[in-house]
């Protein structure tokens, strides 16, 4: 942690001695803002008894309509040892979660992977899952294999002047490709158990902007004509502009119906079948939920 290389943005940030990355992350401990089950992520991975989802604080890539920007700048949250952590994972199988649901968990790595080892070492069996931007480093990514069952990523962007204008990173493209290629190599194809829960594979989420349905079908496209069935689609039409989006009046405002219905028809048009859509009004913001530190510390 004396020079943080961990993900694209490589700022080598001194974090061993208090300096904070891009991520906006200082120090050794790992900051968490909230653990606890979770209902509102794709059917097979919440199930009926919620996914065991722990929401990390600070993000490497920071987009400026971000849903969780209350804890994307590392300010909120608590900090808390490996032990610790894995004593959370422990705690949320206990609770009867499907899975554990590593949110945000890039810049932590190292130590989720020491927390893994130990909370397996106390009989964890859990699939864990890499709830991640899509802006991930290969490298990094490596270090995950044979720790990560479920890879449950975003593909934001194929246009690069969206990436830079809307999460400062037009290299967002191509870094997001070779993510996934690094990711669907690891999992291969998913698998699921007798009750629809999935076990191994890749989930590639794309949030659709309001007058950004041409980047939405470029994802779409390259996603399925790259991967095929090998991985399942999750299109999703709940964006929400938060305050301060006044900025950006193209992104001020909710996705149509008619705009998310085209993305709809032009992922059928190409044969995408292993996708998960959102029905009716979704886009509000009690699909963010409360970051109060719940479970973080032991009771």
């Amino acid at each position: 942690m004396s020079e943080c290389r961990l993900c694209p943005r490589d700022c080598r940030a001194d974090r061993e001695n208090g300096r904070r990355g891009f991520c906006g992350v200082a120090g050794n401990n790992i900051k968490c803002a909230r653990a606890a089950l979770h209902l509102w992520e794709e059917p097979c991975i919440s199930g009926n008894t919620g996914s065991g989802a722990v929401f990390f604080s600070g993000c490497p890539l920071r987009c400026v309509y971000c849903q969780n920007r209350d804890i994307a700048g590392a300010d909120r949250g608590l900090e808390i040892t490996e032990a610790r952590l894995a004593e959370i994972f422990l705690e949320l199988a206990q609770q009867g979660a499907a899975n554990i649901n590593l949110v945000t968990p890039t810049h932590y790595t190292r130590e989720i992977l020491r927390a893994v080892i130990r909370a397996r070492e106390q009989g964890l069996t859990l699939p864990m899952v890499y709830n991640c931007s899509g802006y991930e480093k290969v490298s990094t990514l490596k270090m995950l294999e044979g720790i990560v069952d479920i890879y449950l990523t975003d593909f934001k962007y194929m246009d690069t002047e969206a990436a830079k204008a809307y999460s400062h990173a037009p290299d967002y493209p191509e870094v997001a490709k070779a993510a996934l290629a690094e990711m669907v190599r690891q999992t291969g194809a998913a698998v699921f158990d007798e009750a629809g829960m999935m076990k191994r594979g890749v989930i590639v989420r794309h949030l659709l902007l309001p007058n950004h349905l041409k980047n939405a079908k470029g994802v779409v496209k390259y996603v399925y004509e790259t991967y095929g069935d090998r991985v399942y689609l999750s299109l999703m039409n709940q964006y929400t502009p938060l305050p301060g989006m006044e900025a950006y009046p193209e992104l001020n405002r909710r996705v149509t119906k008619r705009e998310y219905d085209r993305l709809l028809d032009y992922a059928l048009s190409l044969g995408v079948e292993n996708a998960f859509i959102q029905e009716g009004e979704t886009a509000k913001e009690s699909f963010i939920p409360a970051f109060d530190c719940r479970g973080v510390l032991p009771e």
